[in-house]
């Protein structure tokens, strides 16, 4: 008898195939000579996607460099709106999207269906990364009381097979010595599915990616219960594009890159005001778009293709072959970064590979404003917004451990002496208390307490 990851995986395997199949015989980049429409999947909801999705169609800077190209050419995009990245690459290998964002493992989903129904695709760029995996956590309800990994022995855990949250949920058990086939029940849910599933108590726990960890905890529906960081494993989202595409229309495919880099200037010249455009796109609540994509969220912005992201890729392919869900892939063919190099020009390319995530810092988002105030330091925070409680719209701490940035009235507090020092979960705290004789925990009322 298959065990019941076996069987999701072989579910989600046989559905990626037999999509693109149903689909063939169109062309998204067809026009009839005068006219080109270039189809774009995207993930509104995977914030840190923005950059190719979301803020980039809010913003128009691809059609704006599309018009600048030219080559008279009328160019028209259409902009398809996807909850994760298995029907984007469903589409791409039926050429009926030309260019398309999704997470690590999705991307090379993309890559070994495409190479498997001879509709190869390439990757092209990088939206939004995390050099520990910070963008994908484990949930439970508020009053669980699962409180560790080891706890979701035999339990129902809800994730998205294939998902980049579902390879952190794999890590996560294994080192926590827990079997990801036979050590939980794991269902096989898209993201909103999980969610309601997790607050009907028909799930215990849910392993997610950006944003619905931190929707969750904001809207009061969820705790976390593990830290992805904590696996110190890079996770990124890219950009994947058919070869054919690229090959046929590289200026296009460079126009949007341009866009990219231009729209990624953008979040980083105005992360509030990008903050509330999102909000607007996908009715997601602003300060949750914050805490991932803010000047220092949990997500950091360009598009170059780093080497460390490119290495934690070829990490990621065990994961997914062990499920199933890929043979090999050869992650040095499918990443192409000739066609962005272009885009941004030797010099600013060899900037963005340089750059790096911002320095971890606290930060509050009073109400009314479009700017956020920097803190050195959580004791400070705290002490600003004991003074300004109703002034304040959000606020922001990074854990003292795994750096992730949090909501600061979500976080575990943890009082070291006249430190206060936040955690993302209570099994994080507690080893740091363990570690730290006379630290205690405490409430978040009694670390505003205690810093006034």
């Amino acid at each position: 008898m298959r065990t019941p990851l076996k069987r999701t995986a072989a579910a989600a395997t046989a559905a990626l195939i037999l999509l693109p199949l149903a689909g063939c015989g169109g062309d998204a980049a067809a026009g009839d000579g005068s006219t080109v429409t270039v189809t774009v999947g995207y993930q509104s909801k995977t914030i840190n996607t923005v950059t190719a999705g979301t803020l980039l169609r809010s913003l128009g800077y691809f059609e704006r460099e599309l018009n600048a190209l030219g080559d008279g050419t009328t160019y028209k995009v259409a902009w398809q709106d996807y909850a994760t990245g298995a029907p984007i690459t469903a589409q791409m290998t039926a050429g009926k999207i030309d260019i398309g964002s999704m997470g690590d493992f999705p991307l090379l989903i993309n890559a070994a269906r495409g190479r498997q129904l001879d509709r190869p695709t390439r990757l092209v760029s990088v939206t939004g990364y995390n050099l520990s995996g910070g963008l994908n956590t484990i949930v439970t309800a508020p009053d669980s009381k699962l409180d560790s990994l080891a706890d979701l022995r035999g339990k129902k855990v809800s994730t998205s097979v294939g998902s980049a949250a579902d390879g952190t949920l794999v890590r996560a058990l294994r080192r926590a010595g827990i079997d990801p086939e036979k050590g939980i029940r794991k269902l096989n849910q898209q993201p909103a599915v999980g969610a309601s599933a997790l607050s009907a108590g028909s799930a215990d726990a849910l392993s997610q990616f950006v944003a619905w960890p931190g929707l969750l905890a904001h809207q009061g529906k969820a705790k976390a219960l593990y830290d992805g960081a904590a696996l110190k494993l890079p996770t990124f989202h890219g950009v994947t594009a058919r070869e054919d595409f690229a090959r046929r229309r590289p200026a296009v495919l460079e126009a949007f890159l341009k866009a990219q880099s231009k729209a990624t200037d953008y979040l980083h010249g105005h992360p509030v005001t990008a903050a509330e455009k999102v909000a607007k796109a996908t009715g997601l609540p602003a300060e949750v778009v914050y805490l991932y994509n803010g000047a220092h969220g949990i997500a950091t912005f360009g598009p170059a293709l780093k080497p460390p992201l490119v290495a934690a890729l070829k990490k990621d392919v065990s994961v997914l072959r062990s499920a199933k869900l890929v043979g090999d892939v050869d992650v040095d063919a499918f990443v192409d970064d000739r066609y962005v190099k272009k885009a941004l020009g030797s010099a600013a390319y060899a900037d963005a590979l340089a750059a790096g995530p911002s320095p971890a810092a606290g930060e509050v988002w009073p109400k009314g404003a479009t700017t956020t105030r920097t803190f050195a330091s959580a004791g400070a925070l705290l002490r600003h917004v004991a003074r300004h409680r109703d002034a304040v719209r959000a606020a922001y701490v990074s854990d003292a451990t795994t750096g992730t940035p949090w909501f600061a009235d979500k976080a575990v507090w943890v009082a070291d002496g006249d430190d206060l020092r936040p955690f993302v979960t209570a099994a994080t705290a507690r080893a740091y208390v363990t570690g730290h004789p006379g630290a205690r925990t405490l409430t978040y009322a009694e670390a505003l307490e205690r810093a006034s």
